[in-house]
């Protein structure tokens, strides 16, 4: 007798065939979702939600605005954080079918969790990726997808050994003005490319290394110090390094302003610039800009100072450029290269979400996937190599790799505190 093949067992299987489609007869798919009633719970993909800051319950609700997913577990250190997305979620589907946990194992470790929202600090991201992989989940996670380059290079590898979906939330590749604008550049409409310049965060632009004096350590349920450390180096309990304000310029804990935004806008242009599997071969600071050059002699900018709102970028060819952001407003020369595209609105919440779990069916490589956003952030590593060091840095993509620089590759990776390891 044939074996049974249920939902949770199809999702974990390495990839999908179309026949496979049919044993989800109750799941809407995407192309159906306007006038969708949201499904029996049985019949949804099954969220854990893994960090519950600002981005991370906004994330999670655009996942609950979808009619074919209920989230069963949140985890957050943060007790009142826990408190709050736990309401939330009860709110949302009136009832009590979703748990709250400290250890993000935990929610890993059960069975039946298909898909996970990792959205901790950024000192976690990579760590909690390779873990949920290696659980079967398929995972949704939020930028930027390391704090050195070895951790990023760790998850695409692993996401491609496993054979899970992974989609990055550098949810401007969704979004229909950044899209046209790479569209103009990879069709040639803007000549050869010489420039491609990615806004850098006005926030976080010194990076520091402090260990702060220590403070009275908070209960467990109130706040777990220890996992919210995770692989970092111990340091004593202070209740300033857990605030927004301070651990995303912190070495230890993140990257600064360079990827706070260069996340997003770097990634663009690396896409435009057709780098989605390479990257920069020479990097260096030019009065307080931050420079890189392509293989094809393009020139990668990462500054402050360009239009249109948050995470702007601007692409510049030999006959041609267009500028676009978050503001949804776009400009180019000629201005023919427009047409009526003049304004398109903010970016939606959602639409990333949706290009993930329709992945999640079919097992194809979602737009925003693990290689192409180590890429992009291996390229703002780099550029922080040459803030940290005070100099220019070579770079080869291929082997990833400062030649002849030991002192640059060393930066490359960062000693995980046990029992923590990559």
């Amino acid at each position: 007798m044939a074996k049974k093949t249920t939902r949770r067992g199809f999702l974990r299987g390495a990839a999908a065939t179309a026949a496979g489609a049919a044993l989800f007869p109750n799941i809407v798919r995407a192309e159906t979702l306007g006038n969708a009633k949201r499904t029996a719970a049985n019949s949804r993909l099954a969220l854990g939600v893994i960090g519950l800051g600002g981005r991370g319950t906004q994330v999670m609700h655009a996942f609950m605005a979808q009619p074919d997913v209920q989230v069963r577990a949140v985890c957050d250190v943060k007790g009142d954080r826990r408190g709050q997305g736990l309401e939330a979620v009860h709110t949302a589907y009136h009832d009590d079918d979703c748990k709250p946990y400290i250890d993000f194992r935990e929610v890993l470790g059960r069975d039946d969790i298909d898909i996970v929202l990792i959205a901790t600090g950024d000192n976690w991201h990579s760590g909690v990726s390779i873990c949920a992989a290696h659980a079967g989940k398929d995972i949704y996670c939020e930028k930027p997808m390391s704090v050195t380059l070895a951790e990023s290079r760790a998850v695409s590898d692993t996401m491609t050994r496993l054979g899970r979906v992974y989609q990055c939330g550098t949810q401007r590749r969704s979004i229909s003005h950044f899209r046209f604008a790479v569209r103009l550049a990879q069709t040639g409409k803007l000549g050869k490319l010489t420039e491609l310049h990615a806004e850098e965060a006005g926030a976080f632009q010194v990076l520091n290394y402090d260990v702060l004096p220590e403070q009275p350590l908070p209960p467990r349920e109130e706040f777990d110090w220890d996992m919210w450390l995770g692989p970092a180096q111990w340091r004593p309990y202070n209740a300033e390094y857990p605030t927004r304000g301070y651990w995303s310029g912190h070495v230890d804990f993140s990257g600064g302003s360079i990827t706070e935004w260069g996340s997003h806008t770097v990634d663009i242009c690396q896409w435009a610039n057709s780098a989605d599997n390479t990257g920069p071969v020479r990097f260096w600071k030019e009065g307080d800009w931050y420079m890189g050059e392509y293989e094809n002699g393009a020139k990668l900018i990462i500054r402050t100072g360009l239009r249109f709102g948050s995470c702007p970028v601007k692409i510049v060819g030999e006959e041609g450029w267009v500028e676009t952001g978050d503001s949804g407003e776009i400009d180019a020369y000629p201005k023919s290269l427009l047409g009526d595209r003049l304004f398109e609105g903010g970016y939606p919440p959602d639409n990333h979400v949706r290009a993930f779990l329709d992945c999640v069916y079919t097992r194809e490589e979602p737009i925003a996937r693990a290689e192409h956003a180590h890429r992009s952030i291996s390229a703002c590593h780099i550029a922080n190599l040459v803030k940290r060091l005070g100099r220019e840095i070579e770079w080869d993509p291929v082997t990833e790799t400062c030649p002849h620089d030991p002192e640059a590759n060393r930066l490359l990776s960062r000693a995980y505190r046990e029992p923590w390891r990559l």
